[in-house]
């Protein structure tokens, strides 16, 4: 009975009254004994299949003792299949927001509304075109408008012949005059099953957006793949997503284009607003997305700018969901930017307040920041907080949520060890390197920075080394540095001239010892070949005033690795250098490529993002210009080290190690390398999600690319590769170390490396910005006093009240609340975070069901990850990060709780 009823393409379980495998078809029942269709169970039936004279379809005939039933090819058959199509609902609207609903649910009654046609895989010959169905409209817009849950079922009814076959995508158009959110379709009714269409797109009006909206299914199609009725639709779709590089983009677009970062400055405000353009071949760096904005009055090469709070382009369905949004913009980066800060400035700027002492901190997470002369009842009426700063009491206090630095020892950040611990184990885990000579040798041009011997000598080093020489230390690999001279030291003169800011160009040297810990043992600090003050090397102190000098050494250091840090690892390292990559995939790759289905949750609001961010922290006198040593050249020194450093080839976490000297190749370990400290705990855990990540998605690749020729003559993916390097990274498109993309292997290393930056080494790099950064001290952003020696007018100060002088050093009142509540926002996972192992419609993003299974598998591994890292944080043998006062190393835990955790993968570079 199963067998006949597959063949007549009806199925006894579904509503429908025929399905799609009765392709060509009728069924004809000899009505002799008036039998029907279902008393043909338990009979003895002969199922014979021929071949039509007049058709390709094969033609059933079913005999039954003297009965017969008859498949004659005759005219196709309509009929029904149901479309379940889910919208997600705005959780607050304006009042024009609720207007216009209104006046949509009124005139969906009157023609008015959402049209969705089905397409099928199958080309029609007759027509020359796709097979398609009567278009169908969605039911009950009107009557459902005004539900308030956070989607919305429709549902819409499509007639279709029974020679449909099987749909392959789907078009929508909204005659309404409100946007909507379509977050998936389920057609049933097919003999296939259920097909499903992931969505998750703003699909425009008609008056703003004439096309039709096109969606495929999910099932996964290589560009040699796609079925007849798709071709045209695949490239049509390409093309629009491409747009034609002209004229200025609107806020509802979906185009993706490259440009270079001219619109970071603000020439028409004056020379002091303007900034380099960055992106060609004066100041290589990778390129951004294009807003086409109207370039400025003074200066043809720079953009005209948006400023906050109107929002910048990013195409449509790249900027933040509403609870995304909510997270970031309620409280956090705009209105402490745009209202707390500007009203503080107006209180205390004038005199710049300083930290008098410790008490003065401490006493923004105990007691709050006293908004001054009468400023709270002003301040509180505009200003949603952020969440990690509340209201206490009607005495007008601010307060901000002790970060976890100072959680479990209030002074740890002060000793030795920890500042050597935050190396390993801290956020910014990714600069040190085994030192492999002695002593460091700068890579500049000496014509030009003086000769490159550094001033550290034997004589700073040899009394530390628990009886070693330094040669026997570096054999023993127990030698590590910390090496900001080279990218610093062009920059000096020009940082040191402004206003307020003060910084050397640093190394620091630390040794390890038999604990598996490291200690600091020197630090140089160099000024620019035209100061007149000498290089000199600060050590371990051993009285009072060697101490406060040891201190200020060890707060240059920060600020140092705070500048590299922000500007370099995470900006560059994780935002800007995969915008390229993301643009290409949209440009080049259709959604139906098993590549982009791959990619994009790893590419989920990293255009919005970074947009904000050129908007906000990177622009002139932005967060980033004010908070940070560089200043007003924060941007062109992370310009300098993407041309002088940024490599791909050496972005995956092996390569970086190895680069680095922190491990070493050993084919008998896992991954092919030996840690050279074993106790790296950034390190040791990336190098368990590394490892899952490359195991998925070598498994996805070879389920597609079974040999090289795939890989070569896939036109789309080879396309996208193209586009990456040669317009998103054009200034170093020539560069000979680009990996080739010919072979699975060569895929494979391609894409676990941009998964790996997207996801882990964005969260080790960026979710313990508050929990390390927020207690000021302990990482100050700039600085602004040397450190002065015997000759200097400020020596005296210094050492009459040692304490006011390094406060007199750090960062202002105004400039590190600035930075607290900035880094607050950028450590926060918003409600709705995917995390690594997570996805959008878990079960149905692919249609592939081997696909998904190996999915559930990478999920799978990444929970065994998760709880191997809560083991190694209690394990009282890995000091870096298991002790009195120590702060486990979470950082790479997968998951995570909404808020400031310091802990939790996110699938994107996401904030």
């Amino acid at each position: 009975m199963a067998l006949a009823r597959e063949l007549m393409g009806l199925s006894l379980m579904e509503k429908s009254s025929f399905l799609a495998s009765a392709t060509s078809t009728r069924l004809v029942l000899n009505q002799k004994r008036s039998r029907s269709f279902l008393p043909l169970e338990g009979r003895r039936v002969q199922v014979v299949i021929r071949r039509s004279t007049t058709t390709t379809t094969p033609v059933a005939a079913i005999s039954e003792d003297l009965d017969l039933v008859k498949v004659l090819p005759e005219k196709a058959v309509k009929f029904k299949v149901r479309a379940v199509v889910t919208v997600r609902n705005k959780n607050k609207e304006d009042l024009k927001e609720t207007l216009v609903k209104h006046l949509d649910a009124f005139t969906d009654k009157i023609g008015r509304n959402v049209v969705l046609e089905l397409i099928s895989t199958d080309f029609d010959p007759k027509t020359k075109a796709p097979k398609k169905s009567k278009e169908a409209v969605l039911r009950d817009w009107s009557k459902k408008s005004n539900l308030k849950t956070e989607r919305v079922n429709y549902t819409a009814e499509f007639e279709v012949d029974s020679n449909f076959g099987i749909p392959g995508a789907i078009t929508v158009c909204n005659k309404h005059q409100k946007e909507f959110f379509l977050e998936s379709i389920t057609i049933e009714g097919f003999a296939c099953g259920p097909v499903h269409f992931p969505c998750n797109s703003w699909v425009q009006p008609r008056k703003d957006h004439p096309a039709k909206r096109i969606f495929f299914t999910n099932k996964p199609y290589l560009p040699h793949e796609t079925p007849e009725g798709l071709k045209a639709l695949r490239e049509k779709e390409l093309r629009e997503l491409r747009g034609d590089g002209q004229g200025e983009r609107k806020l509802c677009d979906r185009v993706y284009d490259f440009d270079v970062y001219n619109d970071l400055g603000n020439p028409d405000k004056g020379i002091d607003f303007a900034r380099p353009l960055l992106g060609g071949e004066k100041i290589p760096y990778p390129r951004r997305c294009r807003t086409g904005r109207a370039p400025t009055d003074t200066d043809m090469k720079s953009e005209s700018r948006v400023e906050k709070p109107l929002p910048t382009y990013v195409p449509r369905d790249e900027q933040f969901e509403e609870s995304k949004m909510n997270a970031f913009s309620t409280g956090r980066l705009k209105a402490v930017l745009h209202n707390l800060i500007p009203s503080l400035m107006a209180s205390i700027s004038a005199n710049n307040q300083d930290f008098k002492g410790f008490s003065d901190i401490d006493s923004l997470y105990s007691e709050g920041l006293l908004l001054k002369l009468g400023l709270h009842d002003e301040i509180m009426n505009k200003v949603q907080l952020p969440k990690a700063v509340t209201t206490i009491q009607e005495g007008g206090l601010l307060k901000y949520d002790l970060p976890k630095i100072v959680s479990k020892d209030k002074y740890a950040w002060l000793r030795d060890d920890e500042f050597a611990r935050q190396a390993i184990a801290g956020v910014n885990p990714v600069t040190i390197e085994r030192l492999q000579s002695f002593p460091p040798v700068s890579k500049l041009d000496p014509d030009v920075y003086g000769p490159p011997e550094s001033a550290l000598k034997e004589e700073h080093i040899a009394g530390q080394l628990n009886g070693m020489t330094i040669q026997e230390a570096l054999d023993a690999n127990k030698l590590f540095i910390i090496d900001y001279h080279d990218v610093y030291l062009p920059f000096i003169d020009k940082i040191n001239a402004l206003d307020g800011r003060k910084s050397y160009a640093t190394r620091t040297v630390f040794f390890l010892t038999d604990a598996g810990t490291l200690k600091p043992i020197a630090i140089e600090l160099s000024l620019a070949p035209s100061s007149t003050k000498p290089n000199r090397v600060v050590t371990p102190p051993v009285d009072a005033t060697t101490y406060w000098m040891w201190q200020l050494a060890k707060a240059h250091v920060c600020s140092n690795d705070a500048g590299v840090h922000q500007l370099v690892n995470h900006w560059l390292r994780t935002h800007a250098t995969l915008e390229p990559f993301i643009l290409a995939a949209h440009r080049q790759m259709s959604a139906m490529h098993p590549i982009f289905k791959l990619l994009d949750p790893h590419m989920r609001y990293t255009l919005e993002i970074n947009g904000l961010a050129r908007q906000s922290l990177l622009s002139v006198d932005g967060v980033i210009e004010s908070c940070f040593t560089p200043g007003r050249y924060c941007m062109e020194m992370s310009a300098a080290a993407y041309s002088s450093f940024w490599r791909f080839d050496q972005e995956s976490l092996p390569a970086d190690l190895i680069r680095r000297g922190m491990a070493v190749p050993d084919p008998t370990q896992p991954h092919g390398l030996k840690l050279v400290v074993e106790d790296y705990p950034y390190a040791s855990d990336g190098l368990m999600i590394w490892g899952a990540i490359e195991n998925w998605v070598r498994h996805y690749v070879n389920h597609y690319y079974p040999d090289s020729a795939r890989v070569c003559n896939d036109k789309e993916l080879q396309a996208w590769y193209a586009e990456s390097i040669n317009v998103g990274h054009a200034d170093l498109r020539h560069a000979d170390w680009w990996p080739t993309l010919a072979t699975p292997e060569d895929l494979s290393s391609i894409l676990t490396t941009l998964i790996w930056l997207a996801s882990a080494q964005h969260a080790a790099l960026n979710f313990g910005q508050y929990p390390y950064g927020g207690y000021v001290p302990n990482r100050p952003p700039l600085m602004r006093r040397l450190i002065p020696d015997e000759n200097d007018p400020e020596y005296a100060i210094f050492l009459s009240d040692p304490q006011k002088y390094f406060f007199c050093a750090l960062p202002s009142l105004l400039q590190a609340t600035k930075f607290m509540a900035v880094v607050d926002t950028l450590s926060t996972h918003s409600p709705d975070e995917e995390y690594l192992g997570e996805r959008h419609h878990q079960s149905i993003w692919s249609g592939d069901a081997e696909v998904i299974e190996a999915f559930y598998e990478f999920s799978a591994e990444i929970r065994q990850i998760e709880k191997e890292i809560e083991k190694r944080n209690s394990n009282p043998s890995l000091r870096n990060r298991c002790g009195a006062g120590v702060l486990p190393y979470e950082l790479l835990v997968p998951s995570s709780e909404p808020g400031v955790t310091c802990r939790g993968v996110p699938n994107s570079v996401s904030i």
